[in-house]
């Protein structure tokens, strides 16, 4: 299971409560950003990413939306004040099948984990992320390169353009631990399909 590696140790910062999630844009918007609705069992989100930032990051995020592999899929992990992350399980928290190779980690792009930014989940190995993302819903400053504790961070890919609102409904679902898995949401939170509706030509 791909996850944030430095959970265990940050439940301290994590209860110093959320930050204001209308913080700024980590990178200016440009026409040509491809956009990609997620559309999940609490309501529509549209996320802009931002290729020129981190090419290698969106271009392996638009491979599994084109596939449809996200489709079906669950936001398996929620943490209020943290960040919900979904992109790789079904509802019986199940890797999906399918997964395509590890990517280049690329937080050294220049954007951070601010509220509202998305980032790619991965374990303790730099270079492991494949399918699975989060959204921050707070500013997570300890997960970009230069405040991490293991000096490289979380790659931010891509920023919640509408649908903050349905963000904060994920968020705030009730959770349990189930087998290995913690922060679980108790009624499965469902990304239903994740769709580009606007892409650089």
């Amino acid at each position: 299971m791909r996850r944030l590696f430095m959970m265990a140790t940050m439940l301290g910062v994590l209860a110093a409560g959320p930050a204001d999630v209308s913080a700024q844009n980590p990178t200016p918007s440009a026409k040509e950003n491809p956009m990609v609705v997620l559309t999940t069992s609490l309501g529509d989100v549209k996320v802009e990413l931002f290729p020129d930032k981190a090419p290698v990051t969106v271009k392996n995020f638009l491979e599994y939306v084109r596939a449809g592999y996200y489709d079906g899929t669950v936001f398996h992990r929620v943490i209020p004040g943290f960040m919900i992350q979904g992109g790789g399980m079904d509802g019986e928290l199940r890797e999906k099948e399918g997964q395509r190779p590890a990517i280049k980690n690329e937080s050294a792009n220049g954007l951070t984990n601010v509220a509202g930014s998305v980032a790619m989940a991965r374990t303790s190995v730099p270079d492991s992320a494949t399918s699975q993302f989060f959204i921050n819903v707070a500013d997570n400053d300890f997960l970009n390169r230069d405040k991490s504790r293991d000096g490289v961070g979380y790659a931010v890919f891509g920023k919640v353009v509408e649908g903050m609102d349905v963000v904060k409904k994920i968020e705030a679902v009730k959770t349990s631990n189930k087998g290995p898995h913690q922060n679980v949401p108790v009624e499965p939170v469902v990304l239903t399909s994740a769709k580009v509706v606007e892409e650089k030509k």
